[in-house]
């Protein structure tokens, strides 16, 4: 037996037993005649105390250890003089009576402690060490425990978990597909799956009325901290339901998450909020109400001679609480933050409320009375400070939403153990391409348009609304789903204004169409993305330290040195040849 207790469990109340621990070398500390080593494993670290009085056998191999030696040592549990409050074995460390080197380690590149040395790009290629700090460890553990207490919910709800295929047909709906060359079927190709869509309709069809999968999903897109080329999809469908069905049983798997994790209770059912609100008021379809600060339409300020916003599609303003003593240099570096190439504005108008009266940027344009009609309308008092873009309206509503959220964390308004989820609805069903002067699906082509929208399909389709929903946590969107099409006329409408021919259609999609003609249920889901879900109940923004080998920026695993060329031979066996511009 390498070990009888780990080295997260021993407490005062096991003073006087004689254990066996194994794991690796964190730190040697030797002070005066006392030699010190915090013994790490997964579970936590212990210390081990070598008196003056220990053999020499001993005393020798201990002056041997380096950092991340792997041991094993015997001894007895005593008090220690002086404890640790930060640690769970703080009160007690292990008085050596033997120790054993299982395997030495060469000085790793950057320290194994919560507070390491080592950059981004250092620890992913050394992800084996990085796993072993405690930040990382504590991640996955929140990871099984989310996705243990997913599958007890599902399964008290009736929910089958259900595999379906990694090696599909490409469509062409949606962000790139990775894909991967048929050795059997020279010059054919499958496709890792975007999401299991078709494949759970079909379950549908087939009469499995309540299914899911922890799964994972592939996107051939660029990345940021919340994307990654492989990401995993808590993915569910449910047959004969309607969207209040769908929102009541998927708001109760969020409660229990809250619940089971966090401890977090919430009363009553989570708010929903349509599309054309969150876009009116927040800029964005995934807005974070942890704070108010909504966007005031500030149209009024036109036609006053300021050509700026004469001139402009929107204009839009904020009203930042308490900011009125902002100084002249706070707000030029908001006006340089605003002009970034993210954010895109041209500049940034002031409405200052000080206790000295209405201070503006655009004073020689607007008279005082003017100037502080709107400032009413804006909600804003004495001590507040109004910020205005203009410009188009896309643009400007998208650039208010990002200075909304920064001026929300200058101001310690966005804080990550405060939790305020809801439900966006009512998206639009397309959105209109201008360049390619053609309609795509704002979800994807299986969305079912809102029953009372379903007349305007065909003669209006710009305007028809989806059946769909998004669940949103603090800004960030956790999931989303729809309700399907489960018409097989329907079906085809909806591809007709995507641009599909028939034949086309029938070649993408006819395995679903054909199911659909054999009695498909009403039926609709919801797919969550696990990894951002850990990263939030974690108080993080990126999803990196929530999946054990991640890819970096570039998408590549440089730990394994992956994507990487392969052989001539492979090459020829997959009929391929590889041509670089």
């Amino acid at each position: 037996m390498y070990r009888t207790h780990n080295c997260g469990e021993l407490r005062i109340s096991d003073t006087g037993i004689k254990v066996k621990l194994a794991g690796w070398v964190q730190r040697v500390r030797k002070l005066g005649g006392m030699t010190f080593i915090d013994l790490r494993d997964r579970y936590g670290v212990t210390q081990l105390v070598l008196d003056e009085k220990a053999p020499e056998q001993i005393a020798s191999t201990v002056a041997s250890l380096g950092r991340e030696f792997v041991i094993q040592t015997t001894g007895t549990v005593i008090e220690r003089a002086s404890k640790n409050p930060k640690l769970p074995t703080g009160d007690v460390e292990i008085l050596l009576e033997e120790i054993k080197i299982l395997n030495a380690s060469e000085l790793p590149p950057f320290t194994i402690e919560d507070d390491t040395d080592g950059g981004d790009e250092l620890r992913m290629k050394f992800r084996y060490l990085d796993l072993r700090r405690a930040p990382l460890r504590k991640a996955l553990e929140l990871r099984h425990r989310m996705a243990h207490e997913v599958r007890n919910y599902m399964d008290s709800q009736k929910f089958l978990e259900i595999e379906t295929p990694y090696l599909i047909k490409s469509t062409p709906e949606g962000a790139r597909d990775f894909v991967v060359p048929s050795r059997i079927h020279k010059g054919e190709f499958y496709a890792l799956p975007q999401s299991p869509q078709t494949f759970k309709q079909i379950l549908m069809v087939a009469g499995y009325d309540r299914y899911f999968q922890i799964v994972r999903c592939f996107r051939d897109e660029d990345l940021r901290a919340d994307r990654q080329p492989e990401f995993t999809q808590i993915d569910c469908e449910m047959s004969f339901v309607e969207r209040e069905d769908i929102l009541q049983t998927f708001e109760g798997l969020a409660k229990h998450l809250f619940k089971s994790i966090l401890g977090i209770e919430f009363d009553g059912a989570f708010p929903r909020m349509s599309y054309n609100d969150a876009m009116k008021y927040y800029g964005c379809d995934k807005p974070d109400i942890r704070f108010d600060m909504k966007i005031t339409d500030a149209s009024s300020l036109k036609s006053k001679g300021f050509q700026v916003f004469d001139n402009a599609e929107y204009i839009g303003a904020i009203c930042a609480e308490g900011c009125a003593e902002y100084s002249r240099k706070q707000i030029d570096e908001l006006t340089e933050w605003v002009k970034r190439p993210q954010i895109g504005a041209k500049g940034l108008v002031y409405i200052r409320l000080s206790e000295n009266g209405i201070k503006s940027s655009i004073d020689k344009f607007y008279s005082t009375d003017e100037l502080q009609v709107f400032a009413d309308s804006a909600g804003a008092k004495k001590g507040d400070l109004i910020l205005i873009l203009s410009g188009t309206k896309k643009l400007t509503l998208s650039g208010l939403s990002a200075l909304r959220l920064e001026m929300g964390n200058r101001l310690g308004l966005r804080n990550d153990k405060v939790f305020r989820p809801l439900w966006v609805v009512d998206f639009p069903l397309f959105e209109y391409d201008d360049e390619t002067k053609r309609y795509y699906a704002m979800h994807h082509p299986f969305t079912s348009p809102l029953p009372e929208d379903m007349a305007l399909l065909e003669s209006a389709p710009g305007d028809v609304r989806a059946n769909a929903y998004d669940f949103v946590v603090n800004g960030v969107e956790i999931g989303g789903g729809s309700i399907r099409i489960h018409n097989s006329q329907i079906q085809r409408t909806m591809f007709k204004i995507l641009g599909f021919t028939p034949e086309e259609a029938e070649r993408q999609f006819g395995f679903i169409i054909n199911a659909f003609r054999y009695g498909a249920p009403p039926h609709g889901g919801i797919a969550f993305g696990f990894d951002r879900w850990c990263a939030i109940f974690g108080g993080s923004d990126s999803i990196r330290d929530y999946i054990a080998f991640p890819k970096n920026n570039a998408g590549k695993d440089v730990m394994i040195d992956s994507p990487s060329i392969i052989s001539h031979e492979q090459l020829n066996e997959l009929s391929l040849k590889v041509i670089i511009d």
